[in-house]
């Protein structure tokens, strides 16, 4: 049986949780424990020509950097290695292998790259290091393209290459799907290695998996303290060592990994969590890269359900590859669900034509005791028909509510089945009961496709009131954005992302109502950043 060797990669890839600031002492201690443990190959940070060299960062522009962080650490019996992602960090930045603290050096390179990637291992081997072909996102190659890979591996001849299973997607059969292909087709001198990450809770499990083949060959599988790493995180290294123990013989410290887990690592999950959570379950579950949850997510306008749904929409190669463009069509596509609306147009034009109209945001305004007084005022003084968008309160009871987003009718559905409120909803938005909307109009007709935020509710329903004939409309909680304050009267209803772009969607919604002013005149009955500038 070949040799097996556990390799640590928190330096790295841990840093992703805190852009690699673990400080200087931080770093020498976690390096030291590591040896001190025994962990075979201990990969000590990122290899990356952008970045200006800090003693307090386990990222840095060129090989002698690492002779300023880690020089005077005795590293005894361990290999050292960094990474380079190809492309990043050119060979006039890598010193020869004699004159480096690293042993090795891994790079990371995605399929399409893969014939260049290997050209520059093959030039790093030259230089003396033992190089390290790192496949991201592996579940992403066909057989083909996996047995053009170690074509190019037995040609360059690596130390070994690794299965990068980049977004947490294997299972123990995929795994075994792999590693089958490389192990009987690559040199038997080259090793092999996996790199997990835990979006579906398997890294670990499937460190076992691999570990358990007997194999004539070298046998690498990675970990990092205490599981750190972006996303989901990794295996623990914790626990793949002590499994190696208990049934390979090994005989790694573990008491040292558990003290760095204490004295060094805890405190970045206090600032920074990672881990298992529903957010990488969808984006594992889809076979997809993350960026298309975090998208669909940030609108706010989805449930779950249909966030998974328009996930199962994505195709082939697009999967993994982020496209923002594409994911926004699937939105809008899904989101469409055209329908006649003809005659709901109708009938709301009999309820609403000619009255006063007085809509309801969720603005933190609304519940400030002066500009609540001023809703109270007006309420007094007009007696108008009142529409809520997106939310209820018990502050005022509407005659109707606006809903737009699915994401807040599941929230409220237990409100709107006790108490039976005239509901005007958008075709996006799906019935939870038969008849429960009263009124429907069409999603499409009534959102700016070439609007940073297509779906912005006062503006849908002020299209809408404007199509029946409704010549004017005061507005009540509707403050706008500010970066500085709430924007809420409810702080769990806030978007952090939204507050990013306050600026911007102030000036959209202050153009879009000066735009349509001719249509409809529209009165603020409480301030709003929205009322500035307008004509």
């Amino acid at each position: 049986m070949g040799e097996i060797k556990l390799l640590d990669c928190t330096l790295r890839d841990g840093g992703y949780i805190n852009d690699w600031n673990f400080g200087h002492d931080n770093l020498v201690s976690v390096f030291e424990r590591l040896v001190d443990a025994g962990v075979d190959i201990i990969e000590v940070g990122f290899l990356d020509e952008r970045r200006p060299f800090d003693m307090d960062r386990s990222i840095m522009p060129n090989t002698d950097c690492m002779e300023k962080i880690y020089g005077d650490v005795d590293k005894k019996q361990a290999m050292v290695v960094g990474m380079i992602d190809y492309g990043t960090c050119g060979l006039e930045n890598i010193s020869p292998a004699d004159e480096s603290f690293l042993d090795g050096i891994r790079v990371i390179f995605k399929k399409h790259l893969r014939e260049e990637a290997m050209v520059f291992c093959g030039e790093l081997k030259k230089l003396g290091y033992k190089v390290f072909a790192q496949l991201v996102s592996v579940t992403s190659y066909n057989e083909e393209e996996m047995l053009d890979l170690v074509r190019l591996a037995n040609h360059y001849k690596p130390y070994a290459v690794s299965m990068v299973d980049t977004y947490g997607l294997m299972h123990r059969n995929n795994l075994m799907y792999y590693f089958q292909i490389i192990n009987e087709n690559l040199d038997p001198e080259i090793g092999i290695g996996y790199h997990a990450h835990n979006n579906f809770q398997m890294g670990y499990a499937n460190c076992i998996s691999m570990l358990s083949k007997k194999i004539n060959r070298l046998m690498i599988v990675d970990g990092t303290i205490y599981g750190m790493g972006k996303s989901a995180g990794n295996a623990p290294i914790e626990l793949v060592a002590m499994h190696m123990n208990q049934s390979l013989d090994k005989n790694y410290q573990i008491s040292q990994i558990l003290e760095a887990i204490d004295s060094n690592i805890a405190q970045f999950c206090q600032q920074t969590t990672w881990g298992y959570n529903m957010f990488y379950y969808l984006a594992a579950s889809n076979d997809c890269h993350p960026n298309y949850v975090t998208y669909l997510m940030d609108k706010r306008t989805l449930s779950v359900s249909s966030i998974n749904e328009i996930l199962g929409k994505l195709e082939g190669e697009k999967k993994l590859l982020y496209d923002k463009n594409y994911i926004e069509r699937l939105y809008v596509d899904y989101q469409k669900n055209e329908i006649n609306d003809e005659e709901y147009k109708e009938a709301l034009a009999r309820e609403l034509r000619g009255k006063k109209i007085l809509v309801i945001g969720p603005g933190a305004s609304i519940k400030h005791e002066n500009e609540r007084q001023k809703v109270i005022e007006y309420m007094d003084r007009e007696n108008p028909i009142i529409i809520s968008i997106n939310f209820l309160t018990k502050r005022i009871k509407p005659d109707f509510v606006f809903l737009s987003n699915a994401k807040r009718y599941v929230q409220l559905a237990t409100k709107f089945a006790k108490d039976k409120h005239r509901v005007i909803a958008t075709s996006n938005v799906t019935e939870m009961t038969a008849g429960a909307f009263e009124f429907k109009l069409n999603y499409s007709t009534l959102i700016d496709e070439d609007a940073e935020i297509i779906d912005n509710s006062l503006m849908m329903l002020i299209k809408a009131l404007a199509d029946i004939g409704v010549g004017k409309v005061a507005l009540a909680g509707f403050d706008g954005y500010s970066i500085k304050s709430a924007n809420y009267y409810n702080r769990a209803m806030e978007y952090d992302f939204v507050k990013k772009k306050a600026d911007y969607i102030n000036k959209y919604t202050r153009d879009f109502l000066d735009s349509i002013k001719d249509r409809i005149e529209v009165e603020f009955v409480t301030k709003s950043h929205y009322e500035e500038e307008t004509v």
